[in-house]
């Protein structure tokens, strides 16, 4: 604490002055929108005062500047208060805070980053924290720079285990460019916080997560003053203690105010309480930053050279991953890798090899490296690729979903897809993860099924806007493309055909090459068959699909390595939904697996070679019994 200037009587009136100000646009924003939460954002106000008017650092007319000081509200329903800030600081009118939650304002429930002044969305409450340590991250350690980064969480929150991974990561990592504000104020949505004011127990978790923890009372300007001053090698945990909603008279402390906006008769009663304590009107600048982050382009990188395989060779798609960043890495510097202790298995360790100085490790918390990732990639400051086995993403969901409403770019790797893993059994199986990416509007989701597709797909990647997924396979394959083969998002490959084929074969991964070896068999009965990578399942090449569907009268057999639900064959279906004479046949993963041998899976699935001989004969003997 040696760098803190207390400040004088004057400046500290102010910013209890600015605080109360805050309570009361808080209050009047949410009485006019009829609904939000006016009670967390009182609690929080002396908070917000001291960090955007006293302690922060950032051009209020330039929220995005790289230099700026971050600041994440992680209680993502005390938005009121954060617009609130924005419009003390002169960047929003403020008469466009009575316009909350209306469908034509910027000011949404929850923060969002279509406002300039938001990085990342929040709302689902526990993500905020990882955010801000991928930004402290960043920081620290690529941009090297002065600006820190504040977080401000809610007691409620911290029940969420997200939290403690982000609070492990960034003890570990020294973040102490990090703040975490808990706003303890013993109240939750339904029941009081399950510490209530325990600020000690706070303190002592925080400790034991390799924090400097300071217990302060959350509405003394100058406590607050105090505890934001940087220390050296280690986050900075300010325990406050808050009253919900504090300053007005009847509902400070008390439960059941959680989400609800006052009456208008008792908000302004409230706001005349709340004015007559203000004794100056004079508003606070904030302090201009030391404009010290470099200037960085992540726009259109290249690989510096074509893929280096050969048609033929051998190669799994999960280790061409690997070798694909590593040489994405040379061609920028600002592009980074994340993994949760699997690198060994993603390979991303070839990442590590080549950058070891890109690479961070978040072991094994994959909620956390998600929201890591998040932060990394605010501000276009880098270009960030996380991975791990592809079924581990499944529980990172709500962070993905997260992602895609903060408008992220950020680029997820998952391995070990389908029962073609083998021996390791159901729980290490990804067979769900293609119907999750799926879901989330801003996803593009690619799908190689060898060497140079998977290089291909690394680049593409790294120039595509949104959430990424890259899916890749234990088995080794052969490499079907020849290194100047052109690959574009949502465009299929036709990798076999002739001017005889009956049926439309889709596959993708390990199945299209079981779906190459079942036309070479299906030679043996006369019986040609068109074999169709996808590439990219989201979107997908409609056009193609139907193309070669009508050449194959109309008939369409998908396979995959995936459940039924959400999967490559609803993703075809419902691409033909409507079209005339085209049928579709789906072959799939059907229930939970079991450990074996990838070859005695596939067929046990009904998803090898074999299988797919079986329904191409069935399809043309239907056709042919139709007749």
């Amino acid at each position: 604490m040696a760098n803190y200037h207390k400040p004088d009587q004057q400046t500290l009136q102010s910013l209890r002055d600015t605080a109360n100000r805050l309570r009361i646009n808080s209050i009047k924003a949410t009485t006019a929108a009829g609904s939000g939460h006016p009670t967390s954002c009182c609690s929080a106000a002396e908070i917000v005062s001291v960090l955007f008017f006293n302690t922060m650092k950032y051009k209020a007319q330039d929220p995005r500047n790289p230099s700026n000081d971050r600041f994440v509200i992680s209680k993502g329903h005390a938005a009121p208060v954060l617009y609130a800030a924005w419009a003390e600081a002169g960047f929003l009118p403020e008469e466009e805070l009575l316009n909350l939650r209306k469908i034509d304002s910027i000011l949404e429930g929850h923060p969002v980053p279509r406002q300039e002044f938001t990085d990342v969305a929040t709302g689902s409450l526990g993500q905020g924290l990882g955010a801000a340590c991928g930004m402290a991250y960043t920081g620290k350690y690529f941009d090297k720079a002065s600006y820190r980064v504040f977080c401000l969480l809610g007691d409620g929150e911290v029940s969420e285990g997200s939290v403690w991974e982000a609070m492990a990561f960034a003890g570990y990592y020294k973040l102490d460019n990090l703040v975490a504000i808990f706003d303890v104020n013993r109240l939750g949505q339904s029941d009081p916080a399950p510490l209530q004011h325990k600020l000690e127990v706070y303190q002592k978790r925080c400790e034991a997560f390799g924090w400097n923890a300071v217990v302060v009372d959350g509405h003394s300007v100058e406590e607050l003053c105090k505890a934001f001053c940087q220390v050296k090698n280690q986050p900075t945990a300010v325990i406050a203690k808050t009253f919900k909603g504090k300053g007005i008279t009847g509902v400070e402390d008390k439960e059941n105010w959680h989400g609800k906006p006052l009456p208008k008769d008792m908000a302004e009663e409230a706001i005349k309480e709340i004015e007559s304590r203000i004794q100056n009107k004079k508003k606070l600048c904030p302090k201009l930053p030391e404009e010290d982050a470099p200037v960085v382009n992540i726009k259109d990188i290249k690989m510096q050279s074509p893929p280096s395989y050969k048609i033929g060779d051998k190669m799994a798609t999960r280790k061409a991953y690997g070798l694909a960043l590593g040489k994405l890495g040379h061609a920028s510097d600002r592009v980074i890798a994340l993994d949760g202790d699997t690198k060994n298995s993603t390979f991303a360790d070839l990442f590590k090899k080549e950058h070891p100085d890109r690479f961070i490790e978040c072991y094994i918390a994959e909620q956390n490296m998600v929201s890591v990732a998040v932060g990394c990639a605010t501000r276009d400051r880098t270009v960030a690729f996380a991975s791990a086995f592809a079924t581990f993403f499944t529980r990172a969901f709500d962070q993905i979903r997260m992602a895609a409403i903060s408008e992220s770019n950020i680029n997820l790797c998952g391995s070990h897809c389908g029962v073609s893993i083998g021996e390791d059994g159901p729980s290490q199986m990804g067979l769900e993860d293609i119907c999750m990416f799926r879901a989330v509007p801003t996803a593009t989701v690619f799908y190689p099924s060898d060497a140079v597709s998977t290089e291909k797909a690394v680049e593409l990647a790294a120039n595509t806007k949104g959430i990424c997924f890259i899916r890749t396979s234990r088995p080794e394959n052969a490499v079907l493309y020849s290194s100047t083969e052109d690959f574009r998002v949502g465009q299929a490959k036709v990798v076999h055909q002739s001017k005889d084929d009956q049926v439309t074969v889709i596959g993708a991964g390990v199945t299209l090459h079981e779906a190459l070896a079942a036309a070479e068999e299906l030679k043996k009965d006369n019986i040609c068959i068109r074999v169709m990578d996808l590439f990219t399942v989201k979107p997908l090449d409609k056009e193609t699909i139907l193309e070669n569907a009508r050449a194959t009268r109309g008939r369409i057999i998908t396979v995959e390595d995936h459940y039924y639900e959400g999967g490559i064959g609803e993703a075809v279906a419902s691409a033909v939904v409507g079209e005339p004479d085209i049928t579709v046949t789906r072959l799939a993963v059907s229930h939970v697996p079991r450990s074996g041998k990838p070859a005695e899976l596939l067929k046990m699935f009904g998803i090898d070679k074999d299988s797919i001989v079986v329904a191409v004969k069935a399809a043309v003997t239907q056709a042919t019994n139709s007749k």
